[in-house]
């Protein structure tokens, strides 16, 4: 008696795996029911509390005073900027400005300057 392969489904071989698959999913059950018992009969331990950080936050707060505090820019008073707004007014009334002394070694630095400017665009080197 040998049975070899039909030409359609095997109904026999489908109900076999129907029938595992059952099985597993039946023992997967009974082990997570036993171990949500098991878990709820153990007693937890209590959290320590956390001592080092109020330790650490004295310390901190010691090195917070020690250090010195940035210096803060102070701003021109009002009193200086009035004072200063007439005497410029004084100043343009009478229309004298100061006289910046070395203004024409400027004018010849200036004139120097654009020449080696223009040397360089000649030599297209800018």
């Amino acid at each position: 008696n040998v049975r070899l392969g039909g030409l359609g489904p095997d109904y026999e071989a489908v109900k076999d795996k129907v029938e595992k698959l059952r099985q597993q999913k039946e023992y997967a059950k009974q082990v997570k029911e036993y171990n949500m018992k098991s878990m709820t009969c153990i007693e937890r331990l209590p959290a320590k509390p956390k001592v080092t950080s109020s330790v650490s936050r004295q310390k901190a707060l010691e090195y917070a005073k020690k250090i010195p505090r940035p210096k803060t820019f102070v701003t021109r008073q009002p009193e200086e900027e009035v004072k200063y707004e007439n005497n410029l007014s004084q100043v343009l009334r009478r229309n004298h400005l100061p006289q910046i002394a070395s203004l024409e070694t400027l004018q010849e630095r200036h004139e120097k300057e654009k020449q080696v400017v223009a040397a360089f665009r000649t030599l297209h080197i800018l």
